[in-house]
This record gives structure tokens, sequence and C-alpha cells, in this order.
């Protein structure tokens, strides 16, 4: 790391050299401002002065020497012209601004381009360069942590740019501003190292410094300055606590090799597992696809079976359906028969009667032919009851006939 500080400064310079000063510094140090050597001189107002001699010397002589005086004082007063005009011009680079004063005070601001200045008592005290972001680095040395532990080292480094010109040249100039700006800086870094422990100092690197560009933008912003940008590219610890840090690095490292090893073990390990959940998964899905065979052999069988038994009934039902019709047709041919039977009845009452009467006629001549023959026993009166029932029980043994119903 570069252990020296940049340093800003102002030079004085003809016009010529403005350019490579403002862009290549001097001898390694900054030079955003360049005091321009003043060119013009008074040799215009001795050529002036001549030319006035040859006006009146030409006024003064004869009719021979007055064309030739005043052809040659002619000649002086136009090369004296040219000679104030070629120094009155003046040439501000572009990217930079020139700073105007008149008897000494600074008036205002000279943009890029050509301009005159005419009258001696103006000239142009200092070049800026406005434009260009100027890279500042500053090494803090021996900065104290939060444990009162002195750093080696803390690189800070900026841009900045100068954005009023005038502000800048009148109030502090280049000598000064490096002065202020190492001061600053100098504070801002300070006070982050207090804030951070040594054990984390190395995060300061590449860390955002946003409040400490903007502390800085609101100290040098009197003087015409804008810090544009800032970080901290290094950070250096002391040497003891650097080998401290070398041993808790190579801890460190074991420990993370330990922890790969691990990490790779534990990987192999889930790996073999994963196989044989992944062989057992098939498994499960082979016997599952068994299993669903056996299931959907089973639905068939209880699916035929299911038909077998449901056509038997039907088959049933429709036996017993048939022979229920057969009776039901039989008991109403029955019954129709029946119906038309009573028809008949009630149509033919009379043959019926008829039929009956010559049916008891039948039976009564029947009855007639085999009636038994009536025998009158006469009895005295007050005969005895029994001698009559013994002789009535005696008759029929005797042959004398049918024994009285």
């Amino acid at each position: 790391m570069s252990r020296e500080s940049s340093k800003i400064k102002e030079s004085l310079a003809s016009w010529s050299d403005i350019r490579q000063l403002l862009r290549g510094g001097e001898r390694g140090q900054l030079v955003p401002v360049v005091i321009p050597k003043d060119r013009r001189g008074y040799a215009w107002v001795g050529l002036l002065l001549l030319a006035l001699y040859l006006a009146g010397t030409a006024a003064m002589s004869g009719e021979t020497l007055r064309p030739l005086a005043a052809s040659a004082a002619l000649v002086v007063l136009l090369v004296a012209v040219v000679w104030l005009w070629r120094r009155a011009i003046i040439e501000i680079e572009e990217g930079t601004t020139g700073v105007r004063s008149r008897w000494g005070a600074i008036s205002g601001n000279l943009p890029p381009g050509r301009h005159y200045l005419w009258l001696p008592w103006d000239r142009v005290d200092a070049v800026v360069d406005t434009s260009t972001e100027i890279p500042y680095t500053a090494p803090i040395i021996a900065c104290p942590t939060a444990e009162n532990v002195p750093l080696k080292s803390i690189e800070f480094f900026l841009k900045f740019r100068i954005v009023d010109p005038v502000a800048f040249v009148r109030t502090i100039g280049a000598g000064n501003f490096d002065l202020v700006l190492s001061s600053a800086v100098q504070d801002a870094i300070r006070q982050r190292s207090r804030r951070v422990t040594t054990e984390r100092a190395y995060d300061l690197r590449g860390s955002d410094v946003g409040d400490m560009q903007e502390s800085l933008n609101r100290q040098l912003g009197r003087y015409g300055v804008r810090v544009t940008g800032a970080n901290i590219p290094d950070v250096q610890l002391p040497d003891t606590y650097q080998q401290h840090l070398a041993t808790r690095e190579k801890v460190a490292k074991e420990l993370s090799a330990y922890e790969r090893e691990w990490e790779l073990t534990r990987k192999r390990r889930i790996d073999t597992l994963l196989m044989e959940i992944e062989r057992a998964k098939k498994t499960r899905d082979a016997r599952l696809v068994e299993v669903k065979a056996a299931q959907n052999t089973a639905r068939k069988d209880v699916a035929r079976m299911l038909e077998e038994q449901e056509t038997e009934a039907q088959r049933v039902r429709w036996e017993i359906e048939a022979r229920g019709r057969a009776e039901l047709t039989a008991a109403e041919n029955e019954a129709t028969a029946l119906r038309r039977l009573a028809a008949s009845y009630r149509d033919n009452r009379a043959v019926l009667r008829y039929e009956l009467a010559r049916r008891r006629l039948d039976v009564g001549a029947k009855l007639a032919e085999n009636a038994p023959t009536p025998l009158v026993i006469r009895t005295s009166e007050g005969g005895d009851p029994a001698s009559a029932l013994l002789l009535a029980q005696l008759l029929p043994r005797l042959g004398l006939g049918n024994p009285p119903a």
C-alpha cells in the first residue's frame, strides 16, 4: 500500500504550460490552479511613442522626408496595434475557468474560449480546472479502534471537483486547501475507526462511506469544492494482531475444511438414504401394482358373481312372474267362467226351477216306492206301553214288513 499522501498546490507558469500542469501535475503533486504570467508587457507603448515621434518628425521635416517619416510612423503604429492585439488575446482551455480581476479585485469568471483584455489593469489571476474529478489519496497512520488499538494504517481515497473557482481562489487557495482537506479526511477516518472493533476492522474496506462524503461536502462546500466519490480501499492491522489473525484464519480454514468434509460425508449419507428410499418406493410401487391387479381381479370376480346372481334372480323372478301370470290368467278365466255361468244361471232360472221340481218328484217317487207298509195295532185303552214297544221290535223279524220310520 502506498504510504504517501496526495499533495495539492498551485503553480505560476506561462500560458503555454498551463495545460500540462493542470492535466499532469508537477513533480507528483496535483495542480488544480495555475497562476498565469502576464505576457502583454509594455513594448507596445515604446512602439506607440516611436510612431508619435516619427509623426512629429514628418510634420516638421521638409517635403522630401515627410512621406518617408509618415510612412514609417504609420508602419510603427500598425506594428504597435498588432502587438497590442496579439498580447490582449486570452484563450481559456475547455474544462477550465479563468478568474478575472480588475485593479487586483476579482470581478468574475472567464468561460472557455477566446477573450480580449485590452486594458492593462484587467488580468487573469488564475486558471482553475473545473471539469476534472481530481483524485486524492490520504493514508491515516495509527488510527485507533473502539478498543483503543491503533491500526497500522487506513487508506482513504476520494475524488473532488472545483465547482466555484472564484470562491476557491478567493477563500482558500490550493495550498491551504491541501491542509484543510487532509485534516478533514483524517478527522472523518478517525471517527469512523472509533466506531468499529479491531476484529471488524477489515470490514472498513469497501464499506459505505456516504455519511463521510456528506460530512466532507458540508465542510468543503464553503470553498466551492464538491466531493464526488469516496471509499476505503485498504486497511492494515498491527503486526501482532495480524499474527493472531493469521492463527485465527488458519483455525478458521481448518474448521472450514472439516465442515466441507463433514458436508461431503453428510451428502454421501443423504444420497445413500435417498437411494434406499427410492428403492423402497419402487418396491412399494410394485406391490401397489400387484395389490391393484389383485383388487381388479377380485372386482372382476365379484362383478361376474353378481352378474350370475342377478341373472339367476332375474330367471327366478321371471319364472315366478310367469307362474303368477299363468295362475292369475287361470283364476281370471275361472272367474270369467263363473261369471258367465252365474249369468247363465240367472238367465235359465226357470229351467233350473223346473229341473228342481222334476228331481223332487223323482225323489218323492223313489221314496214312495221304498216306503214301509203301515201296521196298525189296536190296543185297548189303558194298554201297557212296554208290550207295544216289544211288539214293534218283533214284527220285522217276523217278516211282516218294515218297521215304522
